[in-house]
């Protein structure tokens, strides 16, 4: 069995966020003048910069290692003191979503998380940092569905950002645990049928009042429905040929949450045996380059474990103390 599928995962995050940092805001055309036809293959500086999305995936993995229990009280807390860290951290200065600065601005207020929540944001902001509950040991799904939206809705409160990041830890979970690559699309839309009624009292409260929806089951299927969109253009888009184009014509730009999962599962399943070109063809996009690719990072990673990614990477990139120890907890 492939090893180290954690550590894979953590750090495929990071790489395919500091290879997409630098092309986030780029025209395809101006990324392909500045590093040829293939994408970004290497990284560069030392070390390597990653981007908020890697600064909160890392907030997300240590406040489940902190947290005393795997329960709403226990865990809310956690989050929320490391999202505020996180706010305030003089390195918090990688262009972060404003999403996550309003909330976190409110969250620093004491309140319910639910009325500190952007109740109409769907950012992949929800989703980009929620790799390591995909890895922690010991979640059963029921608990991974939970603290997935949980982390999710201290910022994002709308049903899709919710959604999406319990689909997006779920495919962490499913590839860690051995699932093939090419399988993750059907897997991700059978998990969303099921799950479409399925509002999570326990860890979200009330949210769905705040958010003023009609009623808990209506606001949850809301999200769940946008995501099946995504995911039924998803496979629309795996049955064609590969034109090697920007994958964000087929799935989206990335810039929301059902999007950002959509065009990084595309990437990872059409380059399932080269996740460095995966990477790349991620990053080489007009949309959320960085979110794009730090997901495709962390699937591919949680497939392939450690051996996915070049050797002399894992000294090069920013937080590797971080990302090693995490991994090495989980592995």
């Amino acid at each position: 069995m492939t090893g180290k599928r954690a550590s894979g995962s953590l750090f495929g995050l990071a790489y395919g966020d500091a290879l997409g940092k630098p092309t986030e805001f780029l025209s395809v055309a101006q990324i392909v003048d500045r590093y040829g036809p293939a994408g970004p293959r290497d990284l560069t500086g030392d070390p390597a910069m990653v981007t908020d999305d890697t600064q909160m995936g890392l907030a997300v993995g240590w406040a489940l290692r902190e947290a005393p229990a795997a329960a709403p009280d226990a865990l809310e807390p956690v989050l929320r003191r490391r999202f505020l860290d996180w706010a305030n951290s003089p390195d918090n200065n990688r262009a972060p979503g404003m999403t996550c600065l309003r909330a976190c601005g409110k969250l620093a207020d004491g309140g319910p998380w639910q009325r500190a929540t952007e109740g109409r944001s769907k950012g992949c902001g929800a989703n980009m940092r929620v790799t390591p509950v995909g890895l922690m040991p010991g979640y059963d799904l029921d608990t991974l569905a939970g603290v997935a939206q949980l982390q999710a809705g201290l910022t994002h409160g709308h049903p899709t950002a919710l959604a999406a990041s319990e689909l997006t830890a779920y495919a962490v979970r499913m590839l860690r645990d051995g699932a093939a690559v090419g399988d993750l699309p059907g897997l991700l839309r059978l998990r969303a049928a099921e799950q479409r009624t399925t509002y999570r009292a326990d860890w979200l409260g009330d949210l769905w009042r705040w958010a003023e929806g009609a009623d808990p089951v209506g606001f949850i299927a809301t999200g769940w429905d946008e995501c099946l969109g995504a995911l039924d253009r998803l496979a629309a888009a795996l049955t064609d040929p590969d034109d090697g184009d920007d994958p964000c014509l087929r799935t989206g730009d990335g810039w929301i949450a059902e999007e950002a999962l959509a065009t990084a599962v595309y990437c990872a399943v059409r380059h399932r045996d080269d996740p460095v070109a995966a990477l790349a063809r991620a990053a080489t996009t007009r949309g959320d380059s960085d979110s794009i690719a730090c997901l495709t990072g962390a699937f591919l990673g949680a497939a392939h474990g450690m051996a996915a990614w070049p050797a002399g990477w894992a000294a090069r990139i920013e937080y590797a103390d971080q990302l090693t120890a995490l991994g090495a907890g989980w592995d």
